[in-house]
């Protein structure tokens, strides 16, 4: 009788860690499913503007679409303070700067689009943007970057067609959640204050990397040591979505 009750207490147990197992596999699922259904709100797609508040993550991100000057400052800063950030350039300007997209990819930052011409997509007919796009992705290809996931609609202007073309594409479309309105050039203490102010974990910060902005590389000598300071830490779009850090290894 003693044997039989030791048994039925070792299968108990056994049950126990089992069903323990199961249940941390399903929330490491639904974790998982989380991350992806971002991008979704009732079966129809919608674009990213922030990321999970699970992880310390924030993510640098830069807009280009014309002038070749400012950029490279801007790489500068962020080398020095070993920040990775996400550039997302028009297919035009990369394809007329492709040694500054060599240089943004080998400081081992994340390349993503913004269409090609960077004209406002809500000005456009569906089968322009579809045109617009594809251009973009032939002009990224040729330059070595054949699997760009991240688009962000010119302008930031789009809507439900606008973002059903881009997930016909199988692109995903990226906001932000902060944004100083660098390109205003509104004063570089302004900038620090609105990002260090505004700025908490999951969030996706709006800069530009254009010809146009004249405080952004000032202002990031403190932004980001600030950030830093705030525990969080810098991740590319993909390693945001991911929730986790990894290399950026877009050419092979």
């Amino acid at each position: 009788m003693s044997f039989l009750t030791n048994k039925i207490d070792i299968i108990k147990r056994y049950g126990i860690i089992v069903f323990i197992a199961l249940f941390c596999a399903v929330l490491m699922w639904v974790g998982q499913r989380t991350q992806i259904a971002v991008f979704s709100s009732d079966g129809e797609p919608r674009a990213l503007s922030q990321g999970s508040e699970e992880h310390p993550f924030v993510s640098l991100t830069f807009n280009i679409s014309w002038g070749n000057n400012k950029v490279h400052d801007i790489l500068k800063k962020l080398e020095a303070h070993d920040a990775k950030a996400t550039f997302f350039l028009s297919g035009e300007w990369a394809e007329r700067h492709p040694d500054i997209v060599k240089s943004i990819h080998e400081g081992e930052h994340e390349i993503a689009m913004m269409g090609y011409a960077y004209t406002s997509y809500s000005k456009l007919e569906p089968q322009e943007i579809t045109q617009d796009i594809e251009k973009a992705q032939e002009a990224f290809e040729k330059l070595g970057f054949e699997d760009i996931q991240w688009i962000r609609p010119p302008h930031g202007q789009y809507n439900k067609e606008i973002l059903e073309i881009i997930d016909a594409q199988e692109l995903e479309a990226i906001q932000w959640s902060v944004n100083p309105r660098d390109w205003e050039n509104p004063g570089t203490n302004q900038i620090i204050d609105q990002v260090l102010d505004e700025t908490s974990k999951g969030d996706i910060i709006l800069f530009h990397a254009s010809d146009s902005v004249k405080q952004t590389d000032k202002a990031l000598e403190v932004v980001l040591p600030g950030l830093k300071q705030k525990d969080l830490e810098f991740a590319t779009i993909t390693e945001l979505v991911n929730g986790s850090k990894a290399k950026i290894t877009q050419v092979e």
